[in-house]
């Protein structure tokens, strides 16, 4: 039996009970969600934006779901602690898949702003709900998307109204926890009105020893004139699967960072959509993934420029050492008329051993005149001539090697622009690099 078919199986056996529990906004595109899956299936292994990673096989297990959302015996408040000096969010949590309401802190928002459950949201406020859900990350994108469309119940909801600045980072704690080999299928909704500010950090982390599976849908929203920053640090386990879909929809004089930090993990695939819809936007995409073991970071972007005097600049960077694999595949659009586009793209990766691999695939398509673009890879090891510079100094090799590499990561943490998260991270790439367990909170 194919992969597929035990999850059509489950819906045709659970519809009802899915659609009990979600908010109807959800349940509107189900069906055609559903069909839209039956005609995709999971990337096949022949798909060039797929050739490294077996999605399939990833999905294959019989994982657990919770449909009745049932309460996780955990409150997360009590078992994470979030230890960045100076960082000062407001911390929301959704543990698995579920968003946990035992505690609200719309008190500590400015009037107007929510940040909370999707289910909530819909509720209070349905007309906005049905106008952005599922338009950015479209069922017919992906079968993960399909099949996350198919089955997710709740989300996360940021909506900040027009002109309304939010000066405190908004946190969102993802946990997984269970006793059971589970599923979760995530969705986070960001929607920010014209001139409107706000910053989100997620957090992703796993507690118990058994094997986790997610599927997350994050869609941005910025209106006119909008600043976001968008942060997301995976530090989970290596039992723990993820395909995350982050796609961003910008409006003219919009300016949106995405910044995503792996420091651990098991298989990771990550996907970025950006469309710069109006004039003078700015993207900012970037991130890094430091790998050891068998561990896998597959990240695959793309950008359209379909306006004109758009600047977006990209980079990518991976540490591979043991046998661990980095993929990157991305692809900059400029459509016809997108005159005056700024658009670079880099990709720079480093192999510690002979056992690790990077696959690397940038790619530029341009339609229009007068334009700046370039693209870009490098792969290699540590530089010979910095490393004997260092030894020659009377640091030893082990610490000239660590160093070397905690500044190879260096201008991924300058994109951060919240500074309790970047002295945090300096701290915790290095203890990495150094082979100790380190994370950004504490869990208990």
């Amino acid at each position: 039996m194919k992969p597929e078919q035990q999850y059509i199986d489950l819906f045709a056996k659970y519809e009802n009970l899915i659609r009990q529990y979600s908010p109807e906004v959800m349940n509107r595109s189900r069906t055609q969600a559903l069909e839209s899956f039956k005609r995709q299936g999971f990337p096949a292994g022949k798909s060039e934006d797929y050739k490294y990673t077996n999605v399939a096989q990833a999905f294959a297990p019989d994982y657990g779901l919770n449909l009745k959302r049932l309460n996780i015996p955990v409150n997360p408040y009590n078992v994470f602690h979030c230890d960045v000096p100076r960082l000062n969010t407001l911390p929301y949590f959704v543990v698995n898949d579920s968003f946990y309401d035992g505690k609200q802190l719309e008190a500590g928002l400015p009037e107007g702003v929510y940040a909370g459950g999707l289910k909530n949201f819909a509720e209070r406020h349905p007309q906005i709900a049905g106008r952005y859900y599922g338009k950015a990350a479209q069922i017919d994108k992906g079968g993960v998307i399909a099949l996350n469309a198919m089955l997710a119940q709740d989300g996360f909801v940021l909506y900040v109204p027009e002109n309304v600045v939010v000066d405190r980072p908004i946190q969102l704690v993802h946990i997984f926890r269970s006793y059971v080999d589970t599923m979760a299928n995530r969705r986070i909704l960001v929607i920010m009105e014209p001139r409107s500010q706000a910053k989100l950090l997620i957090c992703d982390h796993s507690i118990d020893n058994v094997r986790f599976l997610s599927t997350e849908v994050v869609e941005i929203f910025a209106g006119e004139g909008a600043g976001f920053d968008y942060y997301d640090l995976e530090e989970s386990d290596v039992t723990t699967t993820r395909f995350a879909s982050i796609h961003i929809i910008q409006e003219a004089f919009s300016n949106v960072l995405a910044n995503t930090i792996t420091l651990n993990n098991g298989l990771t695939r990550n996907n970025y959509h950006i469309e710069l819809n109006g004039e003078y936007a700015q993207s900012t995409l970037c991130g890094m993934a430091i790998l050891d073991s068998e561990q896998q970071v597959d990240t695959y972007t793309h950008i359209t420029h379909a306006a004109a005097n758009c600047t977006s600049n990209e980079l990518f960077k991976n540490f591979l050492n043991d046998r661990s694999t980095g993929i990157f595949s991305g692809r900059i659009l400029v459509g016809e008329g997108a005159r005056k586009t700024v658009a670079y793209q880099t990709n720079r990766n480093l192999c510690a051993t002979r056992d690790a691999r990077m696959y690397s695939k940038p790619q530029l398509e341009i339609y229009a005149d007068d334009v700046k673009c370039s693209h870009g890879m490098t792969t290699g090891q540590l530089d010979q001539n910095a490393l004997f510079y260092l030894r020659s100094r009377g640091i030893p090799a082990a610490e000239a090697l660590t160093m070397l590499s905690i500044a190879f990561t260096a201008d991924i943490v300058d994109n951060v622009r919240l500074d309790g998260l970047k002295d945090r991270l300096r701290n915790l790439i290095e203890k990495r690099f150094r082979g100790e367990l380190a994370s950004c909170g504490e869990i208990l």
